[in-house]
């Protein structure tokens, strides 16, 4: 059950973020201190961050509803996603990049989405 929440809490927030994303991809950047130009700035930060977030929202709703299904699913897209905002936040802070207050704010989301879904999956034995 516990599971269950967080997918759909997951879903709820990823399905926020990516209609923020598409609706309002300069505010939403500009408001996570990123500051992004070109002729191709829009059209990456909707496919970026709204379509992938908006597609995560989906299988981690499934994963929150039909559970025997999609569970596993759902919760090896966040290890392999967050898994991998993880390692590329490390790879930042070692490097010597200084992110701000949101940054970390993300950084510490990813990360502890991370660490649950592996326990979650950890719990669950099944192949």
């Amino acid at each position: 059950m516990l599971t269950r929440l967080f997918l759909a809490l997951i879903a709820i927030l990823f399905t926020g973020f990516g209609l923020w994303s598409l609706i309002d991809p300069i505010g939403m950047t500009s408001r996570l201190d990123v500051n992004v130009s070109g002729p191709n700035a829009l059209f990456e930060m909707r496919g970026i961050f709204g379509g992938v977030s908006l597609a995560a929202a989906g299988l981690t709703a499934a994963g929150a509803l039909m559970p025997a299904r999609y569970e596993r699913p759902a919760l090896w897209l966040l290890v392999v996603y967050m898994g991998g905002y993880t390692l590329a936040r490390l790879v930042s802070l070692i490097v010597g990049d200084s992110p701000t207050f949101n940054g970390w704010a993300f950084a510490s989301f990813e990360v502890l989405s991370f660490i649950l879904a592996s326990l979650a999956l950890i719990a669950r034995k099944k192949p």
